[in-house]
């Protein structure tokens, strides 16, 4: 049996999840471009669509690749406390068929905020710690930060990660919990298995576990679990009010029964052209195409994927693509 410290009456559980059920109001259909994007490795596959989203100009591409297909290679690469655009990355990482804007970061220190795991070695950790406001403003809140990984026999799986600079291994929740709240500005390994304890009371996928897997991205919100549209932005408090309502450039990666990635993006603030997406929306997307499950990654300036290191949206940066600190991608075999 634990004993918790009056620091622990703060914990908060289970949030409601953001539940969408409605379909998409305009009708559209994908259509495969991989001929205008070079030569595309086998399993790899290039789709569009444009016209309209719920009354919006829109416009989004989506790579479709095999995870199943051993003739691909996925991979993440960071910049190592700096920042470069996608296409510094493509040259850098020798030309990968993908290459795709994955966490979120920090303008002040080009630091990744989201995991980054690759090849059994943690990247960048996760920021577990938020302080809270107002009267709460000497407690802070500890979320647990959504993921998606691809295991050594190429499935995949999203869940809710937990990191420790001190601890070589990633851990995960399998299902969502509402951040914990307490009076410790850090959230070691220790302490999140406390609170696991309680949360595992709740029902199996509540427990903190060992993340065993070979490449793991990080962003969030989750978008789509067991093929419903349950958005956990509550959970892992990454947009405030009512900012999963607005549109904006999105980013985001799934993966669908039959072991398909999908990797979209989503074109934004282009004027008559692409508005962008809620979240509700980005989220519908995932769950037309059939995934099993989706996951938010970050978006807006920083929304970029390559093909054959050739942009498909235009990103909605005045300069043009934005420096990131972290890559997804997709190689074929040399």
């Amino acid at each position: 049996m634990f004993h918790f410290s009056k620091a622990f009456t703060g914990l908060l559980f289970f949030a409601g999840f953001l539940f969408v059920s409605s379909p998409l109001t305009a009708q559209f259909r994908w259509v495969k471009v991989d001929s205008g994007y070079g030569p595309m490795p086998a399993g790899l596959s290039l789709y569009q669509s444009e016209g309209q989203l719920n009354g919006k100009p829109f416009r989004a591409y989506y790579a479709e690749a095999d995870l199943g297909n051993r003739s691909l290679w996925f991979s993440n690469d960071t910049s190592e406390n700096r920042r470069l655009t996608p296409s510094q990355f493509y040259e850098k990482l020798g030309h990968p068929a993908l290459v795709v804007n994955t966490s979120f970061f920090s303008f002040q220190t080009n630091r990744n905020l989201n995991l980054v795991f690759n090849r059994k070695k943690i990247l960048a950790y996760n920021i577990q710690t938020i302080r809270a406001r107002g009267k709460d403003s000497l407690m802070y809140h500890h979320p647990y930060g959504s993921a998606l990984g691809i295991r050594r026999n190429r499935t995949a799986d999203i869940a809710w990660t937990f990191t420790d600079s001190s601890r070589k291994h990633v851990y995960a929740l399998q299902l969502p919990v509402a951040a914990p709240k307490d009076s410790f500005p850090t959230f070691t390994k220790k302490r999140a298995d406390e609170y696991s304890t309680i949360f595992s009371h709740k029902g199996k996928g509540r427990q903190l576990r060992k993340w065993r897997m070979q490449t793991a991205l990080g962003g969030g919100p989750v978008l789509v679990q067991n093929g419903q549209i349950r958005i956990t932005n509550n959970e892992e408090m990454k947009f405030a009010g009512k900012a999963i309502n607005d549109a904006h450039p999105r980013t985001g990666i799934g993966y669908t029964k039959d072991g398909k990635l999908i990797v979209m993006v989503v074109e934004g603030r282009n004027p008559g052209i692409a508005t962008g997406a809620t979240l509700s929306e980005f989220a519908e997307l995932f769950q037309s195409l059939g995934c099993e499950e989706a996951m938010n990654l970050d978006g807006g300036g920083s929304s970029t994927m390559l093909i054959n290191g050739k942009e498909t949206i235009r990103p909605s940066d005045k300069g043009g693509q934005r420096a990131v600190p972290a890559v997804f991608l997709v190689k074929g075999k040399q």
